[in-house]
This record gives structure tokens, sequence and C-alpha cells, in this order.
């Protein structure tokens, strides 16, 4: 039996659970998540968006005096594209992190949904999902009447050497889809639905979702993108675990890519090795959180994050 007493006890104190009923403690959602205040969940977007701004700022001064770049130009060399996402994906998780352990508290893994989950069952709503953010984002291509192409594998360079191409692919399929997913479904929805509950939460994530890619997708891929966001946060609460939702992600990802390189072959391959990094990433970070102590089976009662 697991004490939720013993496993948050960050300042000496008992944590204060909130009651989870029995039918979804069976079904593996709820499970056990530390209820952030609401509004720290527009903050934490406010937040992430302008220390990405001003992180990429540093970054792109320093290169633009000493020649490398020109600020003024509106198309930046790819691998400077490269770098400035990968420094915004850095600021979402530390942002994640960092409102997360706000009031002093110790912040595990587990908390932002990092722990394991069933791995049939995942794997089922795995393939649920994008099967059914696929279906709408052709139905709603169809209705548009535009073929919907992301922007950002040209920003990044892909197609200018094969470096740049591999670089991308990683930063598209492993790094992003592991960033996003612990802003946006481990710290932001984690904290809305403490305020109107997780459909309504899942709806404002998924909209806050789409609307962060407007700078690097056309407009006509906002609404699929947010479809996809909502999508997460369903899956997210049904299996308890941020990872089938990070392998959604990256499964989505992986298929954009792909389709948008003109491959076909490649595209599974691309799949299973975004994957297997993904797994690989998932064992070393479950092995220094297990340190501490391990994380609460799926189905525990949630966990308040009150003083």
């Amino acid at each position: 039996m697991w004490s939720m007493e013993r496993i948050d006890r960050t300042d000496g104190a008992p944590a204060r659970v909130a009651p989870v009923d029995a039918p979804a403690r069976r079904r593996g959602r709820d499970s056990p998540i530390v209820e952030w205040s609401a509004w720290a969940a527009p903050a934490a977007l406010v937040a992430a968006l302008l220390g990405a701004t001003v992180a990429g700022a540093i970054v792109d001064v320093p290169a633009a005096v000493l020649g490398a770049v020109k600020l003024n130009s509106s198309n930046l060399p790819g691998w400077m594209e490269l770098l400035d996402t990968v420094v915004q994906d850095a600021v979402f998780v530390g942002t994640a992190l960092l409102f997360a352990s706000l009031g002093g508290r110790a912040v595990r893994a587990w908390q932002l949904g990092l722990r394991p989950a069933p791995l049939w069952r995942s794997a089922v709503l795995v393939g649920v999902t994008y099967l059914a953010t696929f279906v709408v984002t052709v139905v709603w291509a169809a209705l548009l009447g535009v073929s919907t192409k992301e922007k950002l594998l040209e920003q990044l360079g892909a197609n200018e050497a094969t470096s740049l191409l591999l670089l991308s692919a990683a930063l598209t399929c492993v790094v992003a889809p592991v960033s996003e997913e612990i802003l946006f479904r481990g710290f932001i929805f984690s904290a809305l639905r403490k305020w109107r509950g997780p459909w309504i939460a899942a709806v404002l994530d998924g909209l806050m979702f789409g609307a962060v890619h407007a700078a690097s997708a056309p407009a006509a891929d906002l609404v699929p993108l947010a479809v996809l966001g909502f999508a997460l946060c369903l899956l997210f609460r049904a299996t308890g675990s941020l990872y089938p939702c990070i392998a959604t992600h990256s499964l989505n990802n992986s298929i954009a890519f792909g389709v948008l390189e003109g491959w076909s072959w490649q595209i599974p391959i691309l799949a299973v090795c975004s994957l297997a990094i993904l797994t690989l990433i998932a064992w070393v970070q479950r092995r220094i959180d297990s340190s501490t102590g391990p994380a609460p089976p799926p189905g525990a009662p949630a966990v308040s994050a009150a003083s």
C-alpha cells in the first residue's frame, strides 16, 4: 500500500490528499497529480514565451555582433534556427520546473507526469489518439481545400545539409515532444484541471497549444494542432502518465516530418528510432528519479500542492 504522506513530505508536513472516485481509479485515471493553482497555468505560458524570446535574443545578438547572422534578415541560417529552437525547448522545461517549485516545494519527475503506465493499454490508447487526430487533420484539410505544411522544417534548414536534416529530425521528433508535453500537459493541464475539471482544462490547454505554434505553422494547421493538444490531455488523464503523450506527439511529428520531406520507407524508421531514443531517455530518467523514492502507481489519489 502506497502512503502519499511518505512520498510527498517535501517540507516535513503531510501532504493533503484529494479524493478520487473508485471507478476513476479502476480506469487508471487521476493518478497522483500535484494540483497547482489554476493561475499558474497562464502565468507559466506567458513566462515560457517571454523567456524563450529573451533567451533567443541572448543567443542571436552575440552571433550578430560577431557577424555570423543578420538580425534584420527575415531568414536566419538553419543552424541558428536550430539553436534558437533548442533554447526555446529548454526554457519550456525550465519554466514548468520553476512554477512547479513555487513555494519552495521539491519537484519530482512523477509530479509532472513522468511515471510508468500500463504498457499495452497505453499502446492501444496511443494508437487511438493518433488515428483520431489524423482523421481530424485530413478532414480539416479537405474542408479548407489546402495542404497543411509546417514552415518550421524550412526554417531549420532541413533541406540545406544532411547534418541539419538529422538535427532537425532529432529536434522535431525527440526534443520538442518531451519539452512541450512537460509544459503543456505535465504542468499547464494539471494546473487548469483543478479550476473547472479535466474537460475545460483540456479545451483551454489545446487552444494554448495551437496558439503557440502560430509562428512555425500555417494558420490552417492551428486547429488540428489545438485538437492534438486537447487529445493529448485526454490521453494523459486516461493513462495517468506523460510517456504515452510524448510517444503520440513523437509519432505525429515523425510522420509529419517524413511526409514533408517526401519520404516513404524512411518514415517508419524515423518513428521507431525516435521512440527508441525516448524510451532510453525515460529509462535513464526513471533510474535517476528512483534514487529519491519510487513514483506512486496509477490510480493513487491526487496530491495538493497548496501549502
